[in-house]
Order: structure tokens, then sequence, then C-alpha cells
């Protein structure tokens, strides 16, 4: 999810070998969080429209909203006429993506539960059902509230350092989770850096899996924001902005 269908195919922030798209289009696949295509249709709506009212998982109407309970109702109308604005040309352009979208629910029956299942089941006797309600359901379901936090808990907690004027922010503990998504502040603005985070490998782990992948030639034209750039956007957009300005308005 993070080094696939985020900050590859959602934010175009690399490019990726043949080889690595195959894995990571399978690995999508066994995560089931819809397809790639409407997965990054739905991630272009939300950095375009960050917790406003077209905003898929829009964290100003709730935290449980956020996390979970946009999946459960109808998008609100304003989601559904943004996301037919938004260009996804190059997604289906894609052969993999255009194939998983085609064919997603007997890849998901099969890669999401019936592989997880029979694995343990039959390499190492499992019983049929701990095999199915833990590799495959508990497993999914981690993975599924490790990602939601990304809309919840990173949208609610933790620090702003790169832009006050915006809902995400950097969460220690959504970075652990799910593996260095969690510096949200950072990718709101800057999206298209592929190491999501000014910080390298520091709690992020799929930039260092890219970096070790791009040692092979698998990942390249990895994009990333200069330091000069995110120094000039701090002193813009950062906390200190707002401190000068209070201490101007307290002192007038």
């Amino acid at each position: 999810m993070t080094a696939g269908v985020h900050r590859l195919w959602s934010h175009r922030s690399y490019r990726a070998a043949l080889p690595l798209r195959i894995i990571l289009i399978l690995c999508n696949t066994i995560c089931y969080q819809n397809s790639v295509y409407e997965w990054a249709r739905d991630h272009r709506v939300h950095h375009k429209h960050t917790d406003t009212d077209a905003d898929p998982h829009n964290s100003r109407r709730g935290f449980f909203f956020a996390h979970c309970g946009w999946l459960m109702c109808q998008k609100h109308p304003d989601v559904v006429s943004e996301g037919r604005k938004i260009d996804t040309t190059d997604l289906l352009a894609d052969p993999l993506v255009a194939f998983q979208y085609r064919n997603l629910m007997p890849m998901v029956i099969v890669g999401c539960f019936i592989m997880p299942t029979m694995v343990p089941w039959y390499f190492w006797s499992e019983s049929v059902w701990n095999a199915y309600f833990v590799c495959g359901m508990l497993r999914w379901a981690a993975a599924l509230n490790g990602t939601w936090c990304i809309n919840s808990a990173a949208h609610k907690f933790g620090s702003q350092p790169y832009d006050v004027s915006i809902e995400p922010r950097e969460h220690l503990l959504t970075s652990v989770l799910a593996l260095g998504e969690g510096w949200h502040n950072y990718h709101h603005a800057f999206p298209w850096d592929y190491r999501a985070s000014e910080w390298g490998w520091n709690v992020n782990g799929t930039t260092l899996v890219l970096d070790m992948l791009a040692t092979i030639g698998w990942a390249h034209h990895r994009k990333r924001v200069s330091p000069e750039m995110v120094a000039a956007r701090k002193a813009r957009t950062g906390p200190q902005v707002h401190e000068c300005a209070a201490i101007e308005y307290h002192e007038y």
C-alpha cells in the first residue's frame, strides 16, 4: 500500500521497473483496500480538497468518520463531483492497474482470503479456522486500521512544523503502524517527495525498501524536495510565522 498505490501510483513520486510493479500490484490485492485505480483516484481528490466536503475522509467530520466511517455511508456529492474531474488517464494506461481493476474480486478472494488460509494449513498443519481468522481476517483488519490511522490520528494529533494552516500532522505512532506514512504534515506540504518525510529512513520502512530497490534499478527517478525548499516552506507557513503574528498583535 505504501510503496505501491500511494507513493507510486497516486503521487508518481518515483518510477518502478516491471518486476517491482508486478509485486506491488499483487501485494495491493492481498491487502485489499480497493483497487489501485479507485484508491489512487480518491487519494488524489483527498489531496486536492483536504478536509473539505470534497475530501472522501474529511477529518472535520470527526475522528470515527475519518478513520472508517466514510466507508460506511454514501459519498458526499462533492466527493463524487470532484472525483469525476480528477485526471486518472495515467492509471488505466498501466496494464497492471487496468487488469486488477477488471478482475479485482476474483484476485482478492484468492489473494486476501484463500491463500493466507491455505498456506499455514498446508505447510505447517495449522487448523483451517485458525489460519482463516488469524492470517486472513486479523491480518487484514490490522492492515486496514494501520492505514486508516493516517486519515484519522495523523489529522488529529501531532505537530505541524511545515504548514500550520492544514490539518495533517506529524504522528510517530502512525509512522510505526504504516511504515513511514505518519509524517503527514510534510507529506501534504510536499506530496511528490518519494520519502514522504524529511528524515529519510527515520521510522520510515517504505523509504528504506525503496532505496534498497534503487540499488538494483527496480526503483528509479525518485523525486525529493531540496533542503532549501523545505526551509522556505517552514519560513512561509510554519509555526514561527503564526507566533510572530501573535507577538505583533499582542504588542499592538
